[in-house]
């Protein structure tokens, strides 16, 4: 698949991934990073892209396993963040 054929597939799902994006958020603002950071993540993977494979299903995984790491990534720093604070109240 050449670069343009793999970009024209990937901007021609633009509305479907923003549709997910919301599913996923419930944030508008929210979804646009989303769909922003599959972009690029994507673009940035086109190599590992396997000819004749599902390319929705591809670019869809990447879009959920993008959210689930952001996800996970923002629990472990709420996490970090009210463990200090309660350190920092039992001290007082």
């Amino acid at each position: 698949m050449t670069t343009m054929d793999f970009n024209n597939r990937l901007i021609s799902m633009e509305g479907r991934l923003e549709r997910f994006a919301m599913s996923l958020t419930s944030n508008r603002e929210a979804a646009k990073d989303l769909l922003q950071e599959t972009y690029l993540k994507a673009l940035s993977s086109k190599d590992k892209f396997i000819e004749f494979t599902n390319f929705e299903a591809w670019a869809y995984t990447i879009m959920k396993n993008t959210f689930i790491n952001n996800y996970r990534k923002a629990v472990r720093q709420n996490t970090i963040v009210a463990r200090l604070k309660h350190a920092a109240e039992r001290d007082q």
